[in-house]
């Protein structure tokens, strides 16, 4: 076990360095000029050349790449060629919307996905089977922006039952404190006893929520059902049922234990592409999260804020699948006894 743990943090710096490394060269060689876009077409030539000096956008592309490798180490991304505020104090101030919509999205994902995937394998070859497996396809055939403003015209404009886009209620004006909503509405609750800005918090993070996790739900499904049909086919279920064991035990206390090995697996690389799928959501439902922040960065050919930003998003899809990683070494007894 020892020996898999230490290989996975051994490829954890190659892998953040070849991130890196990808992230420059592709904004280095992609079309446009960061230095016009922040003085303007008009700029006369002096002023250019001045600023790219002071970026250091005139020396050689292998100089520039030293000097961003050191920035990047100490957590500087430069100041944001819109705002002319620093990135990592933006991505600061949205980082926390992203992660909470990211975990409420996949907590929606895991508990309806293992659900319906342990149903629809315990009653297979039924109509809740077929059923079950087709709206898993149809929902990762659908498209991020279609489904969202499906839900939107249904829930948002006929139904009137929840907001369109945003974090919170302009109603209800708080303080944050973690800059979780749903954890800050909870802390309010119990400060002041009203749940209004729980309420607000909740009813703004179910649309995109759900759009955003519906992919992932489907796959988990998926991937829950096989891996349910495989294990029941095992004889260790066979004593079990032989034994006169309750069927609900068979199935939740051995046969999903086991089921789960392979849905850890993609629970985290589902996780880790849900960072990166929320540019989408969150510009459709205008939740003020990086992936909303990287979309107007990128219209805005604003270079060092899209560096950070993706360089952030990047870490955090590594990071993920190391912790996956090391949380399957817990839970499969092979790779603990070897």
């Amino acid at each position: 076990m020892y020996r898999f743990i230490l290989k996975r943090l051994g490829l954890l710096i190659p892998t953040l360095f070849g991130v890196i490394t990808l992230v420059f060269f592709m904004l280095a060689l992609s079309p446009g000029d960061p230095v016009r876009v922040m003085l303007g077409e008009r700029a006369n030539k002096e002023a250019v050349e001045n600023l790219k000096a002071e970026m250091g956008l005139d020396k050689p592309m292998s100089e520039q790449y030293v000097l961003y490798l050191k920035r990047v180490v100490q957590f500087d991304f430069g100041k944001s060629i819109k705002t002319g505020a620093d990135v990592i104090d933006e991505i600061g101030a949205r980082f926390p919307a992203t992660i909470e919509l990211t975990l409420f999205a996949m907590f929606l994902a895991i508990v309806a996905g293992v659900f319906i995937g342990v149903i629809s394998a315990t009653k297979r070859y039924s109509f809740i089977d077929y059923a079950s497996m087709f709206g898993a396809l149809f929902g990762v055939s659908m498209p991020v922006f279609w489904l969202g403003l499906v839900l939107i015209i249904i829930f948002s404009v006929n139904l009137n039952l929840l907001p369109t886009g945003g974090r919170m209620d302009i109603r209800y004006y708080f303080t944050p404190i973690t800059n979780f909503y749903i954890i800050d509405g909870f802390i309010h609750f119990f400060k002041t006893g009203s749940l209004n800005v729980l309420g607000s918090a909740l009813s703004h993070i179910i649309l995109p929520a759900v759009t955003l996790g519906t992919i992932p739900l489907a796959i988990i499904a998926r991937i829950t059902r096989s891996s349910m049909l495989e294990v029941l086919k095992q004889d260790y279920i066979k004593t079990a049922r032989a034994t006169g064991m309750p069927e609900r035990k068979v199935i939740f206390k051995y046969a999903l234990r086991n089921a789960l090995l392979p849905v850890v697996t993609v629970i985290g690389l589902q996780f880790g592409m849900l960072l990166s799928g929320a540019i989408l959501t969150e510009t459709i439902f205008a939740w003020p999260g990086i992936g909303k922040w990287l979309y107007h960065a990128i219209e805005a050919r604003d270079f060092p804020a899209v560096q950070g930003g993706i360089i952030v998003i990047s870490v955090c899809f590594v990071l993920i699948n190391l912790f996956v990683d090391l949380l399957y070494t817990v839970i499969n007894p092979k790779i603990r006894t070897e």
